[in-house]
C-alpha cells in the first residue's frame, strides 16, 4: 500500500479533495494488518476525529478501489473488506469470527479444462480457504471442556 503521503499526491493529481478525514483514512490503511471493513475503518477514524461520518470512509475506500490502491473484496463475512495488500495472493477466511488472513499460493498450474470455461477467457484466479480460526477452535475446545466438567 502506498504511504499516506503518496495516496494524497494521488488523490491530487486525480482532482479530488484532500481533505484531513482522507489522510486519518489513509493512516489506518497504511498501518492495516488485516482486511477491515469500512465499518471498523470508521471505528478507528473517529478515535481521533470523531465526526467523521460513515459515508465519508465509504467514498474514500470506493475512490481508493477505483483508483486500483486497494482491493474490495466480498468473502462472504457479512460486509465488503478491503484488501490494501496489492500482491497476489488468496485468503483463508473464518467462518465462526469472520477474520481474514493472506495466504500465498501457486495457482498458475491450477487449468480450467476448456469445456469448464464456458467461453470465458480467464484473467485471474481467486481461492478462498474456509474454516475456523485458531482463536474460535479454542474457544469451542474450552467450551466442550467445560461442558464436560
Amino acid at each position: 500500500m502506498k504511504s499516506p503521503a503518496e495516496l494524497t499526491e494521488l488523490f491530487r493529481a486525480k482532482g479530488l479533495k484532500v481533505t484531513p478525514q482522507r489522510q486519518a483514512i489513509f493512516r489506518i490503511l497504511h498501518e492495516a494488518e488485516t482486511h477491515p471493513t469500512a465499518e471498523s475503518v470508521h471505528a478507528a477514524v473517529t478515535r481521533s476525529m470523531p465526526t467523521v461520518s460513515l459515508r465519508t470512509v465509504y467514498q474514500t475506500l470506493n475512490d481508493l478501489s477505483e483508483m486500483g490502491e486497494i482491493v474490495q473484496l466480498d468473502l462472504g463475512t457479512g460486509s465488503s473488506r478491503f484488501d490494501p495488500n496489492l500482491d497476489n495472493h488468496h485468503h483463508l477466511v473464518c467462518d465462526r469470527c469472520g477474520r481474514v488472513v493472506d495466504v500465498y499460493i501457486d495457482t498458475s498450474n491450477l487449468p480450467a479444462a476448456p469445456r469448464s470455461r464456458h467461453g470465458f477467457a480467464i484473467k485471474t484466479t481467486e481461492v478462498v480457504f474456509r474454516g475456523t480460526c485458531p482463536s474460535c477452535r479454542s474457544i469451542t475446545k474450552q467450551t466442550r471442556k467445560e461442558i464436560d466438567a
